[in-house]
């Protein structure tokens, strides 16, 4: 098939894509650079076709594609095939511990919701995942239920939010708003640790995160996480400045560069304290 650029990272939402492979003839080597730039959005490594490798004087790893046909890797996936089976046990064997221990307590927080307004116990949102694929995010409902409301678009949270209910205030305050999520980790739709899934309407400044870095699309590189390493570093809760995103987006990015599962363990211990503290939580 054929199409641009914009049309193979949108496929990449729908379909499985294992290598993108550039076959473009006569291209110099900034132009190959920058359509890597773009497709680095997608977990898939990118590689340079045979012919090309010369003519452009590229030089760096060199990858199999079926096993036999060498390909000059332009860019690789963020976090390896292996590494990728290890984050995936993490996330299912400390994600179902975690939601076995707290089954009581997601029990009573589900009542007390229910109790305290009308409206459903969980509330689920459009958010964006890997590969800039969608999901519906889980949370405990935290605001009045206003149906004509929720297909309005998406208003960010304020301090002091007259929408808040009374047992959603103290949720999300201790953040336990958030805890429906693990059920996301055991259906493989997030991780317990990666950036912060933003709804898909997200704007700061009146703007979406695409239109104010370049970069902000390589957050969904990996799998987005309940918790992240912008979260334990200060840049939690609303993103009310292009600042504050460009924050976020940048700690999002080291993460996923110098991922191990010894500095997912440290942001999960580090989350328990930043909870405890009620940091940008409201």
């Amino acid at each position: 098939m054929s199409g641009t650029l914009a049309q193979l990272i949108e496929l990449a939402a729908t379909r499985r894509i294992d290598w993108i492979v550039l076959t473009i003839p006569q291209a110099p080597a900034p132009r190959l650079h920058a359509i890597a730039q773009r497709l680095n959005v997608l977990a898939v490594p990118i590689g340079l076709c045979p012919d090309l490798v010369d003519a452009v004087g590229l030089r760096g790893g060199v990858g199999t594609l079926g096993g036999s046909v060498p390909v000059q890797r332009l860019a690789d996936r963020p976090i390896g095939r292996w590494d990728a089976v290890a984050k995936g046990a993490e996330d299912l064997l400390l994600g179902g511990l975690i939601t076995l221990l707290l089954l009581p307590l997601l029990a009573l927080i589900a009542l007390a919701v229910r109790l305290d307004s009308p409206g459903p116990v969980i509330f689920r949102q459009r958010r964006h995942a890997l590969d800039n694929r969608e999901f519906d995010i889980f949370k405990f409902r935290s605001m009045t239920w206003n149906p004509a409301a929720a297909s309005a678009g998406l208003q960010q949270t304020a301090r002091g939010d007259a929408r808040i209910t009374r047992v959603g205030r103290f949720l999300r305050a201790s953040s336990l708003d958030e805890l429906p999520q693990l059920f996301n980790v055991l259906q493989g739709t997030m991780s317990l640790v990666g950036p912060r899934p933003h709804a898909t309407d997200m704007r700061t400044e009146q703007r979406l995160g695409a239109d104010i870095t370049d970069l902000y699309a390589h957050r969904h590189r990996v799998k987005p996480g309940i918790t992240g390493w912008a979260q334990v570093n200060g840049a939690r809760g609303a993103t009310d400045t292009t600042a504050q995103l460009a924050r976020r987006v940048e700690l999002d990015l080291d993460y996923i560069e110098h991922w191990s599962l010894l500095l997912d363990l440290k942001i999960l211990v580090l989350t328990a304290r930043v909870v405890l503290q009620r940091t940008n939580a409201f």
